[in-house]
């Protein structure tokens, strides 16, 4: 099953940061962001992967070019550095699709621009780039062949500190509870679509906008609910965020390292 992976977007929250490097390739740990989330799918087998690039492409496809293995994967170096020896590794099997989709596109436009390369596909999976989860896709994906829906995502509880309102015409508060608690759940991303989609989008679209409206009134969009770990990148304390988890060896995101 092929993976469409957006990647072209500014990451403006991520400026602090660098303006230099799309957001995708903030690190966490060795790797970028990217690859983390590149390395979830490979764990369940997705390995075919198209890149809608925009921003700064040429940083991504560089990456890849100059791909390092070492970095995280174990090696024997012998003849004084002569000669180096995986001793396991992370692409080799991967088989990655790089697509120019615009620097100022939006996500929808961004899926129609690789339509063509999703030809013959009875189903996708698509993601943001920007949110790691220990979400099991197997049965993600089993739910929504079992729904027989057009799309589908993984809907999550907000982790961010804010507090919701209720408010009348005159301003006069009439409740306020925290977001956590609110039992307000939002799009995780992880999405699993159908090529049908493409017959609910029209150009220029935002893919959660219109075509998903479309899709709501008549009853053709799934969510589904993750109770456990999900988190986003959309500032550098998020991302420290993120390292820290990483760093104490404890990442539910890391899927590829857990034991079954």
């Amino acid at each position: 099953m092929k993976v469409v992976l957006f990647c072209g977007g500014l990451g403006m929250r991520m400026r602090e940061y660098s303006e230099a490097v799309p957001k995708p390739m903030v690190s966490i740990g060795y790797r970028p962001m990217l690859w983390h989330v590149m390395k979830y799918y490979a764990h369940y087998g997705h390995k075919d992967f198209i890149l809608c690039l925009g921003y700064r492409a040429d940083v991504i496809k560089n990456y890849f070019l100059e791909y390092n293995e070492c970095l995280s994967n174990d090696f024997i170096l012998s003849r004084g550095g002569k000669e180096l020896e995986l001793l396991s590794s992370d692409i080799d099997d991967w088989n990655i699709t790089f697509v120019d989709t615009g620097l100022t596109s939006n996500i929808g436009q961004r899926l129609k621009a690789v339509q063509k390369h999703l030809q013959g596909e009875e189903m996708f999976l698509a993601n943001y780039t920007d949110g790691l989860s220990d979400v099991s896709l197997p049965q993600v994906i089993e739910s929504f062949k079992q729904s027989g829906k057009v799309a589908c995502f993984v809907s999550v509880k907000p982790r961010a500190s804010f507090h919701l309102i209720n408010a009348d015409a005159t301003g006069i508060v009439r409740s306020i509870k925290h977001i956590g608690k609110s039992g307000v759940r939002i799009n995780g991303g992880f999405m699993v679509l159908r090529p049908e989609i493409f017959n609910y989008m029209r150009d220029g679209e935002e893919l959660v906008e219109e075509p998903f409206r479309r899709l709501i009134s008549e009853g053709k969009l799934m969510a589904y609910p993750h109770q456990r770990f999900w988190a986003c990148m959309d500032t550098f304390k998020e991302k420290q965020d993120l390292e820290d988890v990483l760093g104490r060896g404890s990442a539910p995101w890391v899927v590829w390292t857990h034991r079954s």
